[in-house]
């Protein structure tokens, strides 16, 4: 049995944005029962030089409709980065995957080889359509979306390792 990369790609996102709208409702849930001002948790970094929850959750949607524009062909959306509340961040989610879920498996699949070309720290990366996903995507795009989920527990969030997983 052989997985085509949209198999690999925009179900694997979907699931996990899925998940990561779950966690940040609970988040909201937790900030409101505890009364703790939502911009604590939004604005919460592991450490001072690490992003916050909020830019661990955009760079998390930028990875995931970077993959499905760039292995689709389609243009690539743009978002402001200007989301400051619980409301805003699952929009963004929201958005993102309905943009993941109008790409067709036709636009994705056979593009193992397709050239892929980003610009990182000014200089350009290149790969092919199969090593972008499984070298840069589903490692960047889970990265950061556990680090929302650390960030969360740390702050009292109540989280299992469920939640992140989810239940199938």
């Amino acid at each position: 049995m052989s997985l085509s990369l949209f198999q690999a790609s925009i179900p694997v996102l979907l699931r996990q944005l899925g998940q990561l709208s779950q966690i940040l409702e609970k988040a909201a849930a937790h900030a409101t029962l505890k009364g703790i001002d939502p911009a604590v948790l939004i604005n919460a970094r592991l450490t001072p030089d690490m992003f916050p929850l909020s830019r661990q959750i955009q760079i998390a949607t930028d990875t995931a409709k970077g993959c499905a524009a760039r292995l689709s062909g389609r243009p690539l959306p743009r978002y402001a980065d200007d989301e400051t509340s619980f409301a805003e961040l699952q929009a963004r989610i929201a958005k993102t995957a309905a943009f993941l879920g109008a790409v067709t498996p036709a636009e994705i699949d056979g593009g193992e080889a397709r050239p892929v070309v980003l610009k990182v720290g000014g200089a350009e990366v290149h790969f092919t359509g199969q090593s972008y996903l499984l070298h840069f995507v589903l490692p960047n795009f889970m990265f950061h979306v556990t680090m929302a989920y650390a960030l969360l527990r740390r702050d009292g969030v109540d989280l299992g390792k469920a939640d992140f997983l989810g239940s199938r």
